[in-house]
């Protein structure tokens, strides 16, 4: 055996690592509702749809990608890909859109029945995809924020290349934290439904800088409790396995405000944070998550 064979069978086998993750977690998607409550803004259709056809899309796309060949025109020859632009995407992007509608459909499923429990109506939020910015009811969204919710349209708005920046920058990956992070703003809308958001933002109009953030903190808080609270569903439903919640952990570790004040400028200002510390946030995911309770989201009157 050469030496250049011995020098490619890493490579090759990092490959086929890869092709048979990607296998594992769309055959764990795989019977599971995507939502069509989704506005795609990145220039055009860009995607395989929801359903069988985005599964065999993917699948091809990544053989493709292990033998080093693109093979999304055979995608869009076999009909699986019909968009009226058409558009290169990654076979990531490809996943990460099917994910981020599988969960979408989780939370609409998940929050559908906490509210007829109550004897209300859930109105599904939009998730929107955008690459680098795109308007929005609340002004101009830009990648660089992150993700967030906007209550003036009832969106969420989603550049799906944050999930790079969470595994590169924030040392938190996989589709369990990604499916954190939008179900942390699908519980900002959860909020805005109950009256809770416009509350709070009343109150913080009228108080001083320091009050404010700290009503910005349990807002930020409960909104990790409500997203622990559909996890736990995620996981009855088979959409999650027991285990994956650690990844999930980590992504609520890595947004806390001393973690990411630390990293950014070396030190820490508590008056200042608006989101709360890697313990809280992993403190309340895990309250909604062992409880299944939104009730159990009080942050307000919880420490």
């Amino acid at each position: 055996m050469s030496v250049e064979l011995f020098e490619e069978i890493p490579t090759d086998f990092a490959r086929m690592r890869l092709l048979i993750e990607y296998y594992e977690v769309i055959m764990r998607l795989e019977g599971h509702r995507r939502s069509d409550n989704v506005d795609d803004r990145r220039g055009s259709g860009g995607n395989f749809g929801g359903g069988k056809g985005s599964i065999i899309g993917l699948i091809i796309v990544l053989v493709g990608a292990y033998y080093g060949v693109d093979l999304t025109g055979l995608v869009d020859a076999g009909g699986l890909n019909q968009p009226t632009e058409s558009r290169q995407s990654s076979s990531e992007e490809i996943h990460l859109e099917d994910l981020s509608r599988t969960v979408l459909a989780s939370t609409e499923d998940s929050w559908q029945g906490y509210f007829q429990r109550m004897g209300k109506r859930y109105a599904n939020p939009t998730l929107v995809l955008y690459s680098g910015y795109t308007s929005t009811a609340c002004g101009t969204g830009q990648a660089a924020m992150g993700p967030f919710y906007c209550p003036n349209d009832n969106q969420v708005y989603l550049d799906l290349s944050f999930y790079q920046e969470m595994k590169n920058k924030l040392g938190a990956a996989g589709d369990s934290a990604f499916a954190y992070v939008i179900a942390h703003e699908v519980g900002h809308h959860v909020q805005n439904l109950l009256g809770i958001l416009p509350q709070v933002n009343r109150l913080r109009q009228k108080s001083d800088s320091k009050t404010a953030n700290q009503l910005s903190v349990k807002l930020e808080l409960q909104a990790d409790c409500f997203a622990g609270v559909w996890a736990r569903s995620a996981v009855k439903s088979g959409l999650f396995e027991l285990g994956d919640e650690e990844k999930a952990f980590k992504a609520a570790e890595a947004v806390g405000d001393d973690r990411l004040q630390k990293r950014s400028q070396g030190y820490v200002v508590p008056d200042s944070f608006t989101h709360g510390t890697s313990a809280q946030r992993l403190s309340w995911f895990r309250k909604g998550l062992q409880s299944g309770d939104p009730a159990r989201c009080d942050t307000f009157n919880n420490d």
